[in-house]
């Protein structure tokens, strides 16, 4: 074998053992960006892509007057999301990737798995519904939380002074609703984890974390 094909044999094999995804599903508010964090800690060198950040980041950049217009811009960043989960799939990275997936995502997530040879893990969190929007509520209420997620109308720059009055809050009724409908808790590509976040404190990451380990070795 020349060293040219030793070369060429080395990158694909490196490029092929990270053919995996690991996708962050369940209920809205139990922990997946924590969860995602901590993946990263461990393998580093992984790729995340989060839909919620590159919806926020077209909200800064074109702003919505209409809730309209504001699905609107949620569905380029779907577009968005499928081709930067496709381009990180060419070139076989390990990805990472956090949502409350439903089956609305399922057909295109397992079209790219198919084209690409990927293997895909399922870390589907789910937890007690009431307590799960005391942090959902929580979540909302903190400054830190993008106001695009609040409000039908718009622009960067833009402030909120009574959050819970805003047009798009998610009040309890809506939060069950959503999650008693869309699926949050059956979603599911590939290998299935599910974890019970009602109390964190009671989550054993480091079993998780393991788990994933044993997943990325073909175990």
């Amino acid at each position: 074998m020349s060293q040219i094909d030793q070369v060429t044999q080395s990158t694909s094999h490196a490029l092929g053992v990270n053919k995996k995804v690991i996708l962050l599903a369940g209920y809205p508010a139990t922990g997946k960006s924590y969860l995602c964090q901590l993946i990263l800690k461990r393998h580093p060198k992984a790729l995340t892509i989060n839909q919620d950040d590159l919806k926020e980041k077209m909200w800064d950049d074109f702003g919505f007057d209409t809730i309209e217009e504001k699905r609107a811009l949620e569905q380029s960043a779907w577009c968005a999301y499928y081709k930067a989960i496709e381009n990180a799939m060419q070139e076989g990275a390990l990805i990472v990737s956090d949502y409350p997936f439903s089956q609305k995502q399922r057909p295109q997530l397992e079209s790219l798995r198919q084209a690409y040879g990927y293997d895909i893990l399922t870390l589907r969190l789910v937890g007690d519904i009431d307590k799960l929007y005391e942090r959902s509520r929580a979540r909302d209420l903190d400054s830190s939380r993008h106001l695009g997620h609040l409000v039908s109308r718009y622009h960067k720059g833009d402030t909120c002074q009574e959050r819970s009055k805003a047009s798009c809050f998610v009040d309890e009724a809506t939060f069950k609703e959503r999650c008693a409908n869309r699926g949050y808790d059956q979603f599911q590509l590939g290998q299935l984890i599910e974890v019970d976040v009602t109390d964190f404190d009671k989550v054993n990451y480091d079993l998780i974390l393991d788990q994933i380990d044993d997943f990325l070795k073909g175990r």
